[in-house]
């Protein structure tokens, strides 16, 4: 399993989607260009995004290698709701995606990847 957030790090009542930890667990991480978050990278891109977007309840899970976007559940929205923020955006000026749960993203996510190059 990966290395994720434990439970005291995230926010209160929110836990993994089984659809993600399915994913997680047959080892699907890599998804060029998106990458699954774990350990460290998850632990520092988590606590960067509560940082820069404080009026947000964002839970970070992926990241894209060619630009600096981050795939979030969105408690606000409903905690199986995903985001698509552009880290480092002003606040306000972040949003760049919204799908309605874990697996609407992966199909983008894996349309991303035949199409990457």
């Amino acid at each position: 399993m990966a290395d994720l957030l434990p439970v005291e790090d995230l926010p209160p009542g929110f836990s993994y989607p089984s659809s993600f930890v399915t994913v997680v667990e047959l080892g699907l991480t890599n998804l060029e260009p998106w990458h699954l978050l774990d350990g460290a990278r998850l632990r520092e891109r988590n606590r960067g995004v509560a940082r820069r977007f404080p009026d947000r309840e964002l839970v970070p899970f992926a990241v894209r290698q060619d630009n600096d976007d981050v795939a979030c559940w969105d408690l606000a929205r409903g905690g199986d709701r995903v985001v698509v923020i552009h880290d480092f955006a002003s606040p306000g000026w972040e949003d760049r995606g919204e799908y309605p749960d874990f697996y609407a993203w992966l199909r983008q996510a894996i349309e991303d990847l035949i199409g990457f190059e």
